[in-house]
């Protein structure tokens, strides 16, 4: 979403002058990278290497940005090799600000983003080598099974002046008071259990990047304290990839099940919100149809199989 803005020769070349001067890096050619929705990203070519850099402008978003990097840092230090390398400051810092944003820099990784049902057994086996890493003494959020992703949804719905979305939302009111209904009925009955709790992802299937035989997981934006469950919602309808994401917790010495109220509670959550991601950005000229082929297209599956729970 944020990086389609357009930026002027003058602001790539500040930029340019900035990562100098604060990374020691001199490099010439910067280039739009493919990967971001939040965030506005960058491929940096110096001599020898390459960086990623992704922006963070968005109020919303800066400082869940900014407390990433330290879980990042955290997690390869334990030896976690398949995750963005962050780059630091010459002053040893993990991020730095530039021109109004939350900036990280971080090795370039090749590859392309790929998401398959092939692709599940490899991420499920880095993430669950991820959840072997003790979060002590490192600054993260904690899971607390709330309904609030539908509450900003509602807020935002309340607060819209788009003839087209509004329409839209009235067609799917029915569907989206059920759904809401279904989320505060799973974040209390889960509120009580805080057993499991590991450093999650949240969208790893979706930043998954393939090169050859070797995979990465990337934009760990997001990063909390929580069950496995929150990375394991996406493809909980089907049956092989539940027992793919139970074998992998077992091979490295997870003994955990997946909870049936948990995997509905994600599913309602992550439901709206996405949903509230859409209309935050609803002043581009597609976010009607988005939404549209959004209520009923590819989170349908997982909604349906938590409407059975």
């Amino acid at each position: 979403m944020y990086s389609s803005i357009p930026r002027s020769e003058e602001y790539q070349h500040r930029l340019l002058e900035f990562i100098k001067q604060e990374y020691g890096i001199n490099a010439a050619v910067l280039a739009p990278a493919k990967r971001g929705f939040y965030g506005e990203t960058w491929r940096l070519d110096a001599t020898n290497s390459s960086y990623f850099l992704k922006l963070v402008y968005p109020a919303t978003h800066k400082a869940v940005y900014e407390r990433s990097f330290s879980i990042i840092q955290h997690l390869c230090d334990h030896g976690i090799d398949f995750i963005s390398r962050i780059v630091k400051t010459k002053d040893g810092d993990l991020s730095a600000r530039f021109d109004g944003a939350i900036l990280g820099v971080f090795d370039w990784i090749d590859g392309e983003n790929i998401e398959t049902d092939a692709t599940k057994i490899p991420e499920y086996q880095m993430l669950a080598k991820v959840y072997t890493v003790p979060s002590c003494g490192v600054p993260i959020l904690r899971e607390d099974f709330s309904g609030k992703s539908a509450d900003k949804f509602f807020e935002q719905w309340n607060a819209l002046d788009n003839i087209q979305i509004h329409s839209v939302l009235e067609k799917n009111h029915v569907k989206l008071e059920h759904r809401a209904k279904r989320l505060k009925y799973f974040a209390e009955l889960c509120r009580g259990d805080r057993a499991d709790f590991f450093i999650t992802h949240g969208d790893a299937g979706g930043n998954l990047i393939v090169n050859g035989d070797r995979y990465f997981i990337v934009d760990w934006d997001t990063p909390i304290l929580a069950p496995p469950e929150r990375d394991a919602w996406v493809m909980c309808c089907q049956d092989w990839a539940r027992d793919v994401f139970y074998n992998a917790l077992c091979q490295n010495g997870i003994r955990h099940t997946l909870r049936s109220e948990r995997l509905a509670y994600y599913c309602y959550h992550f439901f709206f919100f996405y949903l509230t991601a859409y209309l935050d950005g609803f002043t581009q000229t597609d976010t009607v149809r988005e939404i549209e082929e959004y209520i009923d297209g590819w989170i349908e599956g997982s909604i349906q199989y938590a409407d059975k729970i």
